[in-house]
């Protein structure tokens, strides 16, 4: 599966903006504008995506199961809303070593009905964990509007009591503003957050969903021309002569021939070896004698 994100640029770039690269990230699938925000290169990522071995999880992730460990990106996570927890002990993990970093956790409105959710929010707040739950409601979950999927469609106020803000996922500014908040909130030892902020995929929710049958074609078109987030920060760019509409347009060439580039890149990079790959990377600390255990063991697999 591939879950585009086009529309939801000004969250990924925000976040990333309103943070430090001391602080931790977790999401879920729809991440790869946090990954290269985290500093992933595109090749690694595109390659990725069509599990090449020269990709950023070695070929063996695909679109949804993107990290990059040594830059405090832990994906990327398959299992709608299964990462929450994971985000709450890394930032138990913070507190224990009484560090000032925080985790932002990220989540869809469709996981905001999760009960994990509120189970791993219950410990945050008793232990007063450095984490920002970070809601990104892009209106219809797999397919579902909000109102028809819960009662309560006000997600920064689901975590109550943990304090929730919303904010328009839309405005980079608007963005990048609300995380700082957060993150010195949480910080200076106040416990979790709540954030919710409102956004848009212009395309369905993943690649199988035309996206059409629960909206229309002209509520995706006003979006585009009212609300879009790249360009409200062009014209920002444009209004303040910060740059030309040359120069801009000379950068999205540019821009454009990376992907290019990259992309043939990625289709002439080889595939994983199953011989070699498959028994690596299952384990943090890997048998010195692998083998694949069988349902009985004098038919197990050995090397």
């Amino acid at each position: 599966f591939c879950h585009l994100m086009d529309g939801q640029e000004a969250v990924s770039v925000g976040v990333e903006a309103g943070i430090t690269k001391e602080d931790h990230i977790i999401t879920a699938y729809r991440c790869h504008g946090m990954l290269l925000g985290r500093g992933e290169t595109a090749a690694r990522l595109i390659a990725e995506m069509m599990g090449k071995a020269t990709g950023a999880s070695k070929g063996k992730g695909g679109s949804m199961h993107m990290s990059l460990r040594k830059n405090k990106f832990y994906g990327g996570n398959g299992i709608v809303g299964a990462h929450i927890p994971v985000g709450t002990g890394i930032a138990f993990g913070i507190s224990y070593d009484k560090k000032k970093e925080v985790c932002v956790t990220m989540y869809g409105d469709g996981a905001a009905n999760q009960g994990q959710l509120y189970e791993a929010a219950n410990m945050a707040l008793l232990w007063k964990l450095p984490i920002i739950y970070l809601c990104e409601n892009n209106l219809y979950a797999m397919g579902t509007a909000c109102a028809r999927a819960t009662p309560n469609t006000k997600y920064y106020t689901k975590l109550a009591p943990i304090p929730g803000i919303k904010g328009d996922g839309m405005n980079l500014f608007a963005v990048r503003e609300i995380i700082k908040f957060a993150r010195e909130w949480c910080i200076s030892g106040k416990g979790p957050i709540c954030l919710e902020l409102e956004t848009y995929r212009y395309h369905g929710h993943s690649m199988s969903d035309p996206g059409l049958s629960y909206r229309s074609r002209e509520e995706i078109a006003q979006v585009r021309r009212e609300r879009d987030p790249i360009a409200k920060v062009k014209q920002i760019i444009l209004d303040n002569k910060l740059a030309t509409e040359d120069e801009l347009k000379e950068i999205e060439r540019e821009t454009r021939k990376t992907v290019e580039d990259v992309t043939v890149q990625a289709r002439e990079a080889p595939w994983p070896d199953p011989e070699k790959d498959l028994l690596t990377d299952v384990m943090a600390y890997p048998d010195p004698h692998p083998f694949v255990r069988n349902v009985e063991y004098d038919k197990s697999i050995f090397p």
